[in-house]
């Protein structure tokens, strides 16, 4: 159900902004977040009674809203790059 520590450490390297970039980057957040709510929504297809999961699902969700707007502010290129990347929006 959670991302392992070798995946987490693969997607801060693949969405880093700076070459000091550990994760702390918005981009970097967006992409963990986004596998983890990825796999939790796999979760709740098969546990839908899961209430506390579902809590869990609805904030990070509000979490990478809130991140996404953060960067389409700062840099609209920035933020049409990592939507494109990560497959989110149609």
């Amino acid at each position: 159900m959670s991302i392992t520590k070798q995946k987490k450490s693969e997607l801060v390297a693949a969405f880093k902004t700076t070459e000091h970039d550990n994760g702390g980057s918005a981009a970097s957040q967006v992409a963990v977040l986004t596998e983890r709510i990825r796999n939790l929504t796999e979760h709740m297809k098969n546990n839908h009674k899961d209430e506390h999961s579902k809590r869990g699902l609805l904030l990070m969700v509000n979490r990478r809203k809130k991140l996404l707007a953060y960067i389409k502010k700062n840099s609209a290129s920035e933020y049409e790059d990592l939507i494109k990347k990560l497959g989110l929006r149609k």
